[in-house]
């Protein structure tokens, strides 16, 4: 059983509840149950965090032992350096992963840190995105 962990940044805990006419009315919570059932045959795993730092902790920890990360940095996708070396140390391979079609948005959005070292980025989708994630780790 392929084990693939979720690993969240900052203000996706709000989803369901932020802007919602950009990322819907389901919490992640929601949504993550309902694709534990759909992948019965992946050992699925979440992590949110709003702080960069326990971010980067936890690709470290998992960047070992697991068949996958689906990555959604958020904001840190356009900011965090740190991050992006994260990926580029790790062995796992990571899919990073935007709900918004962030090349749709501000011009600050366009540039990521993680997709010079991601298996590959899928982005625009809405929570769908991370359901590609996990198909293109089977």
């Amino acid at each position: 059983m392929k084990k693939i962990i979720i690993i969240n940044g900052p203000n996706l805990n709000l989803l369901g509840k932020r802007e919602t006419n950009i990322y819907g009315t389901l919490t992640f919570m929601e949504f993550f149950n309902s694709i534990i059932k759909k992948f019965d045959n992946v050992e699925l795993v979440h992590f949110q965090s709003n702080i960069e730092g326990e971010l980067i902790d936890k690709l470290q920890e998992v960047g070992f032992s697991y068949d996958g990360i689906i990555l959604n940095a958020a904001a840190y996708t356009h900011t965090s350096v740190g991050i992006g070396d994260a990926v580029k140390a790790i062995e796992t391979p990571v899919v990073e992963v935007h709900i918004s079609n962030t090349f749709s948005r501000e011009d600050f959005r366009h540039k990521s840190y993680i997709s010079p070292n991601a298996k590959g980025v899928i982005v625009g989708f809405g929570l769908q995105s991370y359901e590609l994630a996990i198909h293109s780790f089977l």
